[in-house]
């Protein structure tokens, strides 16, 4: 069988047609060798269905991962202005979010609540989860055009704010987010951001800032629901958590919330319906030993399922967008996968 025919494109059903699934169809085919070679080919793939996933090819651990992934991306991109914990495990390289098993991870676009985000993500399986542990992804134009068109339409004209405070012993420490402990770093960033940010007391930084709700793919020029709203809202918190906090802390004094860009609360029941659109689209399979899923961060969303027992994927991300390559995107209809 030629090197041509060694390896198959399929869905994983009729109905599920992302992640596209890529096999070998003999054994010993080096996923590195054969991305050197069909290093175009993936690209255009990305870019078509927006998720790739390799499975059965020998990727013999980090370092072929991160081979691969700086032969298709280029220089990986360090995570600054964090929302997660996450460990560092290699230059650009880092352990996925570090929430307990038992918590579960909304749909999300990676850093969709900063004005700057990676382009394209990468996740490798190490080792899966005993049970549960599993990455699904929702194709992000479809989630648009579920969530109702008076919501995107508000949204769209109001952006998105986002409120943080960072007190020491609750959430991840300013140190961490900002990866300094130097408080005039962690002013000069904020400034050259578009971030708010006013100290509290000695170690309690209060931050601010205005968000994009919809961007436009810099590609396929297609309107996308590209924010982290309903992650940053209190109503993301269980009762009890939530309960908690509001009584410690009050509104205000929240670790994280979100609202309108003009400060006006979000209503509840329209980040059901964004919550309901992104479950609606959701497309879930099982991780296998040295999966290696490729993602546009655009088009494609993802969260984590609980889980039970020892779970290890790393993370990548590379293709840096700016807020400046997106100041011709302002303007565009607010339906879905339309631009003006």
């Amino acid at each position: 069988m030629g090197r041509e025919n060694a390896v198959r494109f399929t869905n994983f059903s009729p109905a599920q047609t992302i992640p596209l699934l890529v096999q070998p169809t003999i054994s010993g085919v080096s996923l590195i060798e054969w991305v050197h070679e069909h290093c175009e080919m993936v690209q255009n793939k990305i870019s078509e269905v927006g998720a790739i996933l390799f499975r059965g090819f020998d990727v013999h651990g980090q370092s072929e991962f991160e081979a691969v992934f700086d032969h298709l991306f280029g220089q990986k991109l360090d995570y600054v202005y964090r929302t997660t914990p996450r460990t560092q495990v290699g230059k650009g390289v880092y352990t996925a979010t570090e929430y307990p098993p038992r918590v579960s991870i909304p749909f999300h676009n990676e850093n969709s609540y900063q004005r700057d985000w990676p382009m394209r993500l990468a996740f490798f399986c190490v080792k899966p989860a005993d049970q549960g542990g599993e990455t699904p992804i929702a194709n992000s134009v479809r989630v648009t055009a579920r969530i109702d068109g008076a919501i995107r339409e508000k949204f769209q004209r109001k952006k998105v704010m986002y409120v943080r405070n960072y007190r020491p012993g609750f959430d991840i420490p300013w140190q961490t987010v900002f990866q300094t402990e130097n408080k005039e770093e962690v002013e000069a960033y904020c400034q050259q951001h578009g971030i708010d940010c006013e100290w509290k007391g000695s170690d309690w930084l209060r931050t601010r800032q205005i968000c994009h709700a919809i961007a436009i793919h810099p590609k396929t020029r297609q309107a996308i629901w590209f924010n982290q709203a309903h992650l940053f809202h209190v109503s993301s918190l269980d009762e009890r958590t939530r309960r908690g906090l509001l009584s410690l802390y009050g509104e205000e004094g929240l670790p994280r919330n979100s609202y309108y860009g003009d400060g006006a609360p979000i209503e509840e029941e329209v980040l059901a319906n964004v919550r309901d659109a992104y479950s609606g689209e959701a497309s879930v399979f099982q991780w296998s030993p040295n999966d290696l899923l490729l993602l546009d961060n655009m088009l494609v969303a993802h969260g984590r399922n609980p889980y039970k027992g020892e779970r290890k994927i790393l993370v990548s991300m590379a293709t840096p967008y700016s807020a400046a390559a997106r100041e011709s995107s302002q303007g565009f209809s607010s339906e879905p996968g339309m631009a003006a």
